[in-house]
């Protein structure tokens, strides 16, 4: 299954759209909380529920123990978010000051995460929060880096608003180079849109030279369910978002295992008799 990096400009609703998958995957799933920003998961939805005692501070000092350490450690700072435990959260940094901490840990995390995918068939998702860079680059201490570079999917949250799509311009070119560079290649990245203002999906996509992946609706309740906690609304489970999201979850994992065999099958290499074959076969079959 997928491991996928949900990444935006600025409030685009990363944490809402990274909760709405989760909790809608029709797999076991995963999501953790990665903003160095600090997560926002424990106080709202969970209203309190998780104390400082859990979470992804505590596996930077398992990590420098050792991968055993930091693999038990993981396993034991997951909060389950359904009684069957088939839904569970890794709960985000209480102080942006603890991100200096998790500098080396990113990597070795990452790894983990991609086990449990590949091993465990869970769908993993990491809510990366805003990006932040610095000379073109992903700021190293303020983006969990490493996560989006070996992430299977990495997808850029917008709304369909002006606002949200002049800051996204500024960022889907450097995000994709530094996906050619240093991560898994530039089709790795997508957007996820959030369909709140004006714009089409497919204007969307022309404006940011980058493909929507799937689009999630303006749930105004069930979105205020996930920022606050407390009681679901009427229909939760069969609400627009959750509905959508389920379907954009098996978008995600087509999309990523379409991208392996491609990898793993490359194109060959064009024969210029078969080119004029296909020419001929796909302009309709028209004689000169």
């Amino acid at each position: 299954m997928p491991v996928t990096a949900l990444v935006s400009a600025k409030s685009s609703g990363v944490t809402t759209a990274a909760l709405a998958l989760t909790l809608a995957s029709k797999r076991p799933s995963l999501l953790a909380e990665c903003d160095p920003a600090g997560g926002t998961i424990r106080a709202g939805f969970l209203q309190g529920q998780v104390d400082a005692g859990y979470g992804l501070y505590h596996l930077a000092a398992a990590e420098r123990t050792g991968s055993d350490a930091l693999a038990n450690a993981f396993a034991s700072h997951l909060w389950p978010m359904d009684e069957a435990g088939h839904r569970k959260l890794l709960p985000g940094l209480t102080d942006p000051a603890q991100a200096a901490a998790l500098g080396r840990t990113w990597p070795a995390l990452s790894e983990v995460m991609h086990v449990l995918a590949e091993e465990a068939g869970y769908d993993v998702f990491i809510d990366a929060g805003r990006l932040v860079l610095e000379s073109g680059h992903l700021h190293t201490t303020l983006t969990p880096a490493p996560l989006l570079h070996q992430a299977d999917l990495v997808l850029l949250v917008v709304r369909c608003t002006e606002q949200s799509l002049t800051l996204a311009r500024h960022l889907a070119d450097p995000l994709r180079t530094e996906l050619a560079e240093r991560g898994s290649g530039p089709e790795a990245l997508g957007l996820l849109l959030i369909e709140d203002g004006p714009y089409r999906a497919h204007q969307v996509a022309e404006a940011l030279k980058v493909p929507v992946l799937a689009a999630l609706p303006f749930d105004r309740d069930t979105a205020a369910y996930f920022t606050n906690g407390g009681r679901p609304p009427r229909g939760y489970g069969r609400s627009p978002l959750l509905r959508h999201a389920r379907t954009a979850t098996g978008q995600f994992e087509a999309t990523v295992s379409r991208r392996k065999i491609q990898q793993q099958y490359p194109p060959r290499a064009a024969n210029p008799q078969l080119a004029g074959v296909l020419e001929r076969l796909t302009s309709g079959g028209k004689r000169g």
